[in-house]
């Protein structure tokens, strides 16, 4: 029989599956991404399949990286990922590093980090670097037992491949099948999908003769066709004959059976080849069993307390044998199910005394957290209910408690869990254990039991620090469920007890302050945020008082007091500045720093804070910062007029990933925008999106959601129920200055002039003693309307000029033009000259429906319009970019990566690829190199 060398896998049958993978291996050459999943049953020859294709894409030049899922480490997040790009604690380049520091908690962002997800964020954008160095191939193997995080980030590579000279694979079983493992058949089309079946009698033939050394003669041909066509089971089968001498090749050439001991099933076919290794080494193999299909020699040396070189007879005996291989520097099983035989025959009770000593030794090593976590796992998963965390592990789990809750809540949660059960009632560290316990639950968003876990512990503990840790949690877990009032009684109760420093005092009185504001109650807030900064005095606590600084900045910005509001942001950020555990803080400030420049209409440093939050929050990975970060820039760009840009910010972040209020918010914002444009389908589609998620933000206003409901009525010619739905949230303090604007313009033109009196009052109130334009020009533009003065109105439309609003400037020129029309005194010069410059700013916009409207109108009247200004209209081709669009392919043909063109534009990696997507469509192109080609072509054909 040919021998199995130390990595060597025979490939039969499978010409037409390798053709294509070869093909797209030359597209990806080309510079064309493309993702593809490789589908079929376990030992059907998926692995050797595309490690062939690998080493042909070795050969053409293409980098090569390969990681695995593994059924133990599935509940921990990115390992194949990690593996397969080599982030290791010895990593020298700086992204590898810093992804590494990351997940081994060297960077903790506070209570409630996600450091997976900022993980996947730096992986996602260490692909895109690699891919630029030059044409790569990244292949998840076993992805059924990947993590979720990983078939997260393998979902968005999918989706953004063209942009890469990447090659994309998946490997996987057709069971088990869970939704995420679903979804990526909808991003993968039907043409990059390769499932592989059986073999056909004459591969089979073939592949038995080339392991067998000759032509199978009737009995072997016999004996073959009951491996049902699986590659794997054959060459179990085959070398299983050998190995029993019941196999021969006789001098014509023919390989016949002399015996007929032969396995009868696959498990039965490895466990053959196991049996054949000597004790020694067998018990080598259990060892490694416990760490995966893949592990480190290290790893195996820590676990097994044997030096290397005691090792290396067992080890090159499996490779020998064929149950052992190379994997780069480290070793693997030969396939899944050789590991699985061994795990399996091991007795449950032995194999968890052995994941325990692993575990010690590895923790006793330094390993990182999820290798320790690993091997602690199958402790509390077991149905044995009986078997303690040891006293070392929940002092591990102390220590490590913060980045393991980061990166893996799950496995915190199971891990936790049964040290809290088994933690002596009156231990020290039982509260210590519950407060992570419910940080643990609140990371996997079981609000519910974070909070019962945490009240239950404050009946027990007397640590200040714990007990404030709790109190932390409890005010968390009340605000999302919209309970806080309820807990007030409770802080303030505990400021009472005996036993507390300053620092303590200041942080329930932040706790307190925060409360007050989460249900309203303003004032309050105010008066109990300054008192936890009195009570500080020259303490020094950062959580404190960049809190306590948050609080009153968010009651400036309540009560409209948005330039004291300034101050206090940079207050807060000088004391929370450097300070990883308060980097969601920090984010917060600069995001609310930016809404308040926008109010002052400050664009510039609106823009520039904004930019600034989404920055940190995509490279510290807070997805639910950069979501508010991208909606902000959104709501600016919208105001400032450059509205594909806001397009593009709406789209960065996928829905599921948001908070519900900004989901409404962006789709607000694109469906005003489509609105306009006269685009109804895409503006009803978002509106769509937005209802689902509309009754999940209670009775918050979304300004960008009201103001496209109200726009969906006016643009089907209703005008009263325009009206209505924003007169259904003017009662609110919290309704926006645009509604107002709307409402007044909408009462007046059906003749409800009290409902126009009414608001215009209420705008007067604003902008009495502003300096703020906007809010000048919205008090002009309301008395314009209810006095029919085109005068005022010219006026209100020169104060949105210099405020930076060019669509609410058209609105009040709009409104003089009509004005001037139908004045008594007829203006038609006056008229004429405001129209054409109202038709002239919305055609800028690109906002064809009011274009298609106002001409229509003005018709009526007579009136034609002045000399017509050309504006672009393209929305296909070179001349479609926008201005954004044009700067970044510009740098995509000097060879920048996305990350790198984020950095020189200050944009988002996520940001320029939404754009780059809309290049590639906009020039009907597929790459990257599609798009230089383009750009020669265009300069070419400009001269």
């Amino acid at each position: 029989m040919r021998p199995l060398t130390d990595g060597a896998e025979l490939l039969v049958g499978r010409d037409s599956e390798l053709s294509w993978l070869v093909a797209w291996i030359r597209e990806v050459g080309a510079g064309r991404g493309v993702a593809v999943l490789v589908d079929g049953e376990p030992g059907i020859g998926k692995s050797a399949l595309v490690r062939t294709a690998c080493a042909a894409a070795t050969d053409a030049g293409c980098q090569v990286y390969w990681g695995a899922g593994d059924e133990l480490g599935q509940a921990l997040p990115l390992l194949p990922l990690l593996d397969a790009l080599r982030i290791t604690p010895a990593a020298r380049d700086p992204r590898r590093v810093a992804i590494s520091k990351l997940l081994r908690g060297g960077a903790v962002a506070g209570k409630g980090a996600d450091l997976a997800a900022r993980a996947a964020e730096q992986l996602i954008a260490l692909v895109d670097e690699l891919s630029q160095d030059g044409p790569a191939v990244l292949v998840v193997d076993e992805l059924q037992w990947a993590d979720r995080t990983t078939v997260a980030v393998w979902s968005r590579l999918a989706r953004a491949v063209r942009q890469l000279p990447l090659l994309l694979i998946g490997v996987l079983r057709p069971i088990p099948r869970r939704d995420d493992l679903r979804s990526l058949f909808r991003i993968v089309g039907p043409g990059e999908r390769l499932r592989l079946g059986r073999l056909a009698e004459p591969a089979v033939l073939e592949l038995v003769a080339e392991l067998a050394g000759g032509k199978p003669g009737a009995e072997l041909a016999r004996l073959a066709a009951g491996a049902a066509g699986n590659p794997l089971y054959l060459t179990e089968l085959l070398d299983a004959l050998t190995r029993s001498s019941c196999l021969q090749v006789d001098p014509a050439g023919i390989a016949e059976l002399t015996g007929a001991a032969t396995p009868d099933s696959l498990p039965e076919a490895i466990a053959d080849r196991l049996g054949f290794l000597p004790e020694p080494a067998r018990g080598v193999l259990r060892a490694a069993a416990l760490l995966g299909v893949g592990f480190s020699v290290a790893d195996l040396v820590t676990v097994t307390n044997t030096p290397v070189a005691d090792l290396l007879p067992a080890l090159d005996e499996a490779r020998a044998a064929g149950v052992l291989v190379a994997a780069g520097d480290d070793l693997e099983f030969r396939h899944p199910l050789i590991r699985t035989a061994l795990y399996d025959d091991m007795p449950t009770a032995v194999r968890i005394a052995w994941h325990q000593g692993a575990a010690w030794a590895l923790a006793e090593a330094n390993a990182p957290v999820e290798r320790v976590a690993r091997q602690l796992l199958p402790m509390v998963s077991t149905t044995d209910s009986r078997v303690p965390v040891p006293a070392w592990a929940v002092r591990w789990l102390l220590d490590v408690a913060t980045p393991l809750i980061g990166q893996a809540p799950g496995v915190a949660v199971a891990l936790l869990r049964r040290a809290v059960r088994d933690a002596p009632l009156d231990d020290a560290v039982t509260g210590a254990l519950a407060c992570r316990l419910a940080d643990a639950y609140f990371g996997v968003g079981n609000v519910a039991q974070a909070e019962r876990i945490a009240d239950r512990a404050l009946d027990r503990v007397r640590d200040p620090d714990v007990r404030v840790d709790l109190y932390t949690t409890v005010v968390q877990c009340r605000a999302m469920t919209g309970r806080s009032a309820e807990f007030l009684n409770e802080l303030n109760h505990a400021l009472t007890q005996p036993g507390l420093q300053p620092r303590h005092r200041a942080r329930l009185l932040v706790l307190i302050a925060r409360t007050h504001r989460y249900i309203g109650e303003v004032d309050t807030a105010d008066r109990v945020a300054t008192e936890a900064l009195e009570e500080l005095g020259p303490v020094e606590d950062r959580w404190a008082t960049g809190w306590a600084l948050h609080v009153l900045s968010l009651v400036a910005m309540v009560r409209g007091d948005w330039a004291g509001a300034l101050p206090l942001f940079e207050r807060a950020m000088a004391v929370v500045r450097g300070d990883p555990a308060l980097i969601d803080l920090t984010l917060q400030l600069r995001i609310n720093q930016s809404v308040t420049f926008g109010a002052l209409d400050r664009y510039p440093e609106a823009h520039a804070a904004a930019a600034q939050a989404r920055e940190l929050a995509d490279r510290t990975g807070s997805v639910v910062r950069l979501s508010e970060a991208q909606s902000a820039l959104g709501q600016l760009l919208l105001g400032a007029g450059r509205w594909d840009d806001a397009l593009a910010e709406v789209d960065v972040v996928a829905d599921d990933r948001k908070d519900p209020g900004v989901v409404c918010c962006d789709h607000g914002v694109a469906a005003i925008i489509h609105f306009h444009r006269g685009e109804t389908a895409a503006a009803r589609e978002h509106l769509d999106v937005a209802a689902k998620y509309w009754e999940r933000i209670g009775d918050r206003v979304v300004e960008s959601l009201v103001r496209a409901r109200s726009l969906a009525f006016e643009y089907a010619g209703a005008p009263e129920r325009a009206l209505a739905v924003l007169t259904a949230v003017l009662a609110g303090e919290d309704a926006g200055e645009d509604l107002l604007g709307d409402a007044v313009r909408l009462a007046t033109t059906i003749g409800d002039l009290r409902t126009a009196t009414d608001v215009e009052a209420r705008v007067h109130a604003l902008a009495d003693g502003s300096a703020v334009p906007h809010l000048g020009a919205l008090a002009l533009y309301c008395r314009g309307l209810l006095d029919r003065d085109g005068t005022t109105l010219l006026r209100a439309a020169d104060g949105y000029r210099d405020a930076g609003r060019p669509l609410s400037r058209a609105k009040a020129l709009e409104a003089a033009a009509i004005a001037f029309a139908k004045a008594k005194e007829e203006d038609r010069g006056s008229a004429r000259a405001a129209f054409t410059h109202a038709v002239d700013l919305y055609a800028e916009l690109g906002a064809q429906w009011d274009v298609a409207r106002l001409r229509a109108l003005f018709r009526a009247f007579g009136i034609r319009r002045g000399p017509t200004v050309k504006h672009r209209q393209a929305t296909h081709g070179w001349d479609s970019l926008t201005p954004t669009e044009g700067r970044i392919a510009a740098l995509v043909v000097e060879g920048l990566s996305n990350p790198q063109i984020a950095a020189r534009l200050y944009l988002s990696p996520r940001t320029v690829g939404t754009h780059v997507s809309h290049i590639l469509n906009k020039l009907g192109v597929h790459s990257r190199i599609d798009i230089a080609r383009e750009a020669a072509r265009h300069q070419s054909a400009s001269g």
